[in-house]
């Protein structure tokens, strides 16, 4: 299942923490400085041209990070710190806040949780600073107003992009600070699907997703990980490839074989009979004894109802996957006369993912996930033959599970997020080689 990320919203309690304790670090933006992404240099860009409405439409339309001591965030899932510092700029206190680009490498502590403009807008009140300012000491470092005027005009663009679509159609890339070529750049790209999905960077290494609490509700929501252990078995699962049904591999697999045994496409009442006469055999087999090495084992036989139940089971499976293949076909998933292979795909995806969203929410270190994610990427590579072919592997596992033939949008959503990966020029399944 897909991942989906948060930022914190609404009316959450605010208090003031110890000034200075959370404050910027050093100078950003020596000479020659490179935005990290899209976002910085749209922020320097519409800065250097005085064209502040700009610089606030972007700012409305991206997470703003915010330090937070982990304990407080743990122990007070529901409020936040202001933690101020001085700014010698405006001899004033302010608060700063970070897009993702500007982030660090995640350390156990302070974490950062994300917010919106909007956010800020509404928790503010008249005895917190006068400036919010953004990626201080920055080339695209912006100081703004707090004041009720200052803080209404960050309504009236937050509102204005109020229907946003995280995705859209952009594929998000880290220009600095995350691979772009090798291991771990091909391994981050097998969890682009669900990176793209969310409008994460598809390369953060580095990873804050959502901000470390968002980060923490999801895998509880999503996968009822809560803990370091749980994080390891869910992990070690996916990479294994253990929690996709053992049946649809089952079925593929058979019809694979057999397309290489015939040398040519498998009509799908030919696969249908050859998988009922497997499982009738394996019954057959089951319920036969067995010399073990603690002697003879009875067998285990099924009534008559409970074979032809799994038979009737298999055979509607098979049914469900070539109408999902046609549809594939007809959308430019699969090629003409294409078809899925496996749908291990869908576990190896969302193992890259959840090697990072355990970094996010502090349940592995920095070298764990990078190993998950290089070991993620090395399992698509070794049992597929290029990004289309994991894609439509990926997509009908994804469907299989949440979709019912319904087309809708557990379909429409992801066949967007594919598109868009296999034909944006700067999309890594375009400029990663699969050699």
């Amino acid at each position: 299942m897909g991942l989906t990320t948060s930022h914190e919203g609404g009316a959450l309690p605010v208090r003031q923490g110890p000034p200075g304790q959370f404050g910027p670090p050093g100078e950003f933006g020596p000479p020659g400085w490179q935005a990290p992404s899209a976002i910085e240099r749209g922020l320097y860009e519409a800065k250097e041209r005085g064209d502040w409405p700009a610089y606030y439409d972007l700012l409305a339309r991206v997470d703003l990070y915010m330090m937070q001591s982990r304990a407080h965030v743990d122990a007070n899932p529901g409020s936040s710190l202001f933690h101020p510092y001085w700014n010698p700029g405006t001899q004033t206190m302010c608060l700063a806040v970070y897009t993702a680009g500007m982030l660090p490498q995640p350390l156990p502590d302070p974490v950062y949780n994300g917010y919106d403009l909007d956010w800020f807008a509404e928790v503010w009140t008249t005895q917190d600073p006068p400036y919010l300012v953004v990626n201080p000491g920055s080339p695209c470092e912006g100081v703004l107003p707090a004041g009720p005027e200052g803080r209404a005009l960050w309504r009236r663009h937050s509102e204005a992009v109020a229907d946003r679509d995280p995705a859209a159609d952009t594929v998000h890339t880290l220009e600095q600070g995350g691979p772009l070529t090798g291991r771990v750049a091909f391994g981050l790209a097998a969890g682009a699907h669900i990176a793209v999905a969310n409008g994460r960077f598809w390369n953060a290494m580095a990873y804050h997703g959502g901000g470390y609490a968002a980060e923490k509700r999801s895998l509880e929501r999503w996968w009822g990980v809560t803990t370091r252990e749980q994080w390891q078995s869910t992990q070690q699962r996916l990479l294994a490839a253990d929690m996709v049904s053992g049946v649809w591999e089952f079925v593929l697999r058979l019809r694979s074989g057999m397309a290489l045994d015939f040398a040519g496409p498998v009509e799908a009442d030919h696969w249908r009979q050859a998988a009922a006469n497997v499982v009738r055999r394996r019954a057959e087999a089951a319920a036969q004894p067995r010399l073990t090495p603690d002697g003879v084992t009875e067998g285990s036989p099924l009534s008559p109802a409970e074979l032809e139940g799994q038979v009737a089971g298999v055979q509607r499976l098979i049914g469900r996957i070539t109408r999902y293949e046609a549809r594939f076909r007809a959308d430019g998933l699969l090629p003409d006369g294409g078809y899925v292979r496996s749908v291990e795909a869908w576990d190896y995806g969302r193992a890259s993912g959840m090697a990072r969203w355990g970094l996010g929410a502090r349940l592995c270190t920095p070298a764990e996930a990078e190993a998950a994610v290089v070991r993620a990427g090395r399992l698509v590579h070794d049992n597929y033959r290029s990004w289309e072919d994991f894609s439509a592997g990926y997509v009908l596992g994804r469907c299989l599970h949440f979709d019912d033939e319904e087309f809708g949008e557990w379909y429409e959503s992801v066949l967007a997020v594919h598109r868009l990966l296999t034909t944006d020029p700067t999309s890594p399944w375009r400029t990663l080689p699969w050699v």
